[in-house]
């Protein structure tokens, strides 16, 4: 694990980690090939780890959307957020799983220049609007996400990633945490 994961918060040892956690990271570590900054980072506070990875798997693992779908809701509020860690993970996330090596960089800068289909241009456009103003969504815009064919329990689903990832965002940004050098180059 890589001491410096953040740089506001200290990164426990390894020896200080509960084993369940411990066990997340190993995993983790395995399928990467390195361990991901947020890893050690969250582990800080272990029952935060647990709460935020569970709901993680939930969001990736029971849901409507396709992952290059959550992908691209990660990459676009992160890019809103600037939220480096972010952009940069998610966005390898998204070149892998969408097969697209333009499209994370794309939507970490401005969506709306991307090449999208006008269903996902407005899945983003809610994204969006949701980060940064969620106290003026309304009917119509779900209204809208209806009209391009999202059933309500995608949009459920896009406003959970989108809600859960403002979260990550500012934690990300709070306790510095770092994109390891691995995320740069992937699927690229």
């Amino acid at each position: 694990m890589n001491e410096d994961a953040m740089g506001r918060f200290p990164v426990p040892d390894r020896e200080e980690i509960p084993d369940d956690i411990l066990e997340r990271i190993d995993e983790e570590t395995e399928d990467a090939g390195f361990t991901p900054n947020v890893f050690p980072a969250f582990a800080y506070k272990p029952s935060h780890f647990r709460a935020f990875f569970d709901y993680h798997d939930a969001l990736t693992e029971d849901t409507s959307l396709e992952r290059e779908e959550i992908e691209m809701l990660v990459v676009t509020v992160s890019g809103v957020n600037d939220c480096l860690y972010c952009v940069v993970a998610h966005g390898a996330l998204l070149r892998i799983f969408a097969e697209a090596p333009k499209l994370a960089d794309q939507l970490a800068t401005n969506h709306r220049t991307a090449d999208l289909s006008d269903q996902h241009r407005e899945m983003l456009d809610f994204a969006e609007k949701l980060t940064e103003s969620p106290g003026k969504v309304d009917d119509e815009d779900l209204k809208r996400l209806r009209e391009v064919g999202f059933s309500t329990e995608e949009i459920w689903d896009i406003a959970s990633v989108v809600s859960v990832f403002n979260l990550s965002n500012r934690m990300a940004t709070v306790a510095d945490i770092r994109p390891n050098d691995e995320f740069y180059d992937m699927a690229r």
